[in-house]
């Protein structure tokens, strides 16, 4: 019999429960708000499984490192941060793309630059979240808009990372980090672990067909050479230009050959099927935009909506189809304009005027104010 039911819980708790259904069983971490729940949640719940260890480090840069470490011994690893922490571990976080470690990093966002609004919500990190870390790769970037999507966003997050053997960010925000809304927490979700190699020795970076090296563990007999220097497939640093350059390319093409899986969207086509308006958001700020939606509607506008569910990697031959025929895309964020900058970049391809509804100030949108917005530029 199920014993599945409906729990009302912060969207912070929902990140951890969601943590604890896909298998982790590491969590390191240091206290920054409005994240710091996700770790206060963590250490009372993983007291309940001998097999499961909670570090508070000293620092983010600690954090981080820590979860690169305890992944290569075999342990499913995440970390929760803010704004400034996920700066400290830019370093680490491009060390684990490089090393093809995998691991979550659940980012709850705060209004910055620095400490700025340390307690309220803002989108300001779409573009660290992709660019954050230094070199070429290619990020895959989760964005949930609800309490319930922290908990299955998480889940999908891990799978992603053990599937792709690559840190997998989960970029929410304070606004649904300490809404709490009811969440169905079933007795099972569907976890994937990531490939082992049959021989052993075997090397830590020989990939298959698919790209994707199986990934030896540490303590196993397999002569581990792990660096962040260019390598080869052995793990031995090698810097020659065509060495550095298969590397590389193969970092980002073993994403973006699967960005139709990875990709996710939510769009509502407007019930007359001829919109001249699309709303484009994501995370918190896509519930009032959609509400915007619902009442613009009853007005008698021609509205599409759609939210990016993944943010990164970017799908603009997906949001180009989205995009396609409308006269107008409104794009709204909590932020002065960065996802704007990127359907725009797609929309001039195809003759679509892109306009930027962007607030700041630790405060979410108010439908009424998107609608005014969305009324002043289409009548």
């Amino acid at each position: 019999m199920s014993n599945e039911k409906p729990v009302f819980m912060l969207g912070d708790e929902a990140i951890a429960e969601g943590a604890i259904a896909a298998g982790c069983n590491f969590f390191a971490g240091y206290p920054i708000t409005p994240s710091s729940e996700v770790l206060e949640y963590v250490a009372r719940r993983f007291v309940e499984f001998p097999d499961r260890v909670y570090i508070q480090m000293e620092d983010e840069i600690g954090s981080m490192a820590a979860i690169i470490g305890a992944s290569w011994t075999g342990a499913k690893a995440m970390t929760a941060t803010s704004g400034p922490g996920f700066s400290l571990m830019q370093e680490n976080l491009s060390y684990a793309y490089m090393t093809e470690t995998p691991v979550v990093v659940a980012v709850v966002q705060r209004s910055g630059p620095s400490t700025g609004q340390a307690t309220l919500p803002a989108q300001q990190e779409f573009y660290q979240a992709r660019y954050g870390a230094h070199g070429d790769y290619e990020a895959i970037v989760l964005s949930p808009w609800s309490v319930q999507e922290m908990f299955d966003f998480t889940v999908r997050a891990f799978n992603l990372a053990e599937i792709l053997r690559q840190p997998v960010i989960l970029l929410t925000d304070g606004e649904l980090g300490h809404l709490r809304e009811k969440v169905v927490i079933p007795d099972t979700v569907e976890t994937t672990y990531r490939k082992l190699p049959q021989d052993t020795p075997y090397p830590p970076f020989k990939p298959d067909d698919d790209l994707i090296p199986p990934m030896p563990l540490l303590g196993q007999g397999h002569k581990l050479l792990v660096t962040g220097s260019t390598h080869d497939e052995t793990g031995f640093r090698n810097t020659e230009p065509e060495v550095h350059r298969q590397l590389v390319n193969r970092l980002i093409e073993k994403v973006q050959s699967r960005i139709d899986e990875i990709s996710e969207f939510h769009f509502e086509k407007d019930p007359s099927g001829d919109a001249e308006i699309i709303l484009v958001s994501y995370g918190a700020t896509a519930r009032p935009t959609y509400q915007a939606v619902q009442f613009l509607r009853n007005q008698g506008k021609k509205v599409d909506f759609l939210r990016l569910k993944t943010l990164w990697p970017f799908h603009e031959k997906k949001i180009a189809e989205y995009l396609n025929e409308k006269k107008f895309a409104v794009v709204t964020e909590m932020s002065t304009g960065k996802l704007v900058l990127e359907i725009e970049r797609v929309a001039n391809a195809i003759g679509v005027r892109t306009v930027g509804f962007g607030k700041i100030g630790g405060v979410v949108h108010t439908s009424h104010e998107i609608v005014r917005f969305v009324s002043s530029i289409s009548d």
